[in-house]
């Protein structure tokens, strides 16, 4: 279990540290170009988009380096929970703009987070 959950967390980690990444340093014009699973971008603000991409950099940061480092690894699961927070917030976007074919990428990123949230919560903690 410990090692099916620290290769979620780092397969979590990779992918939040690179879309996050891109958030934050290219404009929302440049993101919604990629297609039409970037278009939620323009129901926000430029800042907000950023906002995101750097909270999904902390997430990504946290999901591993605590753990890895043996500094405070108590936060991983918290950071995981980061994650599934965004993800839910990503999973609403998607409903409201009736995006429900590319809601289900958005479902399986949540639910490995969840058992990451669970499994570091409980049966494979740190504390």
């Amino acid at each position: 279990m410990n090692i099916a959950l620290w290769v979620v967390a780092g397969l979590l980690a990779a992918a939040y540290a690179a879309g996050g990444s891109l958030k934050v340093v290219m404009p929302k014009e440049k993101i919604a170009a990629f297609g039409a699973s970037s278009k939620w971008v323009d129901d926000f603000g430029g800042t907000t988009v950023k906002t995101i991409g750097a909270l999904e950099v902390l997430a990504a940061i946290g999901l591993v380096l605590p753990a890895a480092l043996d500094i405070a690894p108590v936060l991983v699961p918290f950071a995981a929970l980061g994650v599934v927070l965004i993800m839910a917030g990503a999973t609403l976007t998607r409903v409201r703009r009736r995006e429900f074919a590319l809601m289900a990428v958005d479902l399986v990123y949540l639910a490995l987070a969840a058992f990451v949230v669970w499994g570091r919560f409980g049966p494979e903690s740190f504390g």
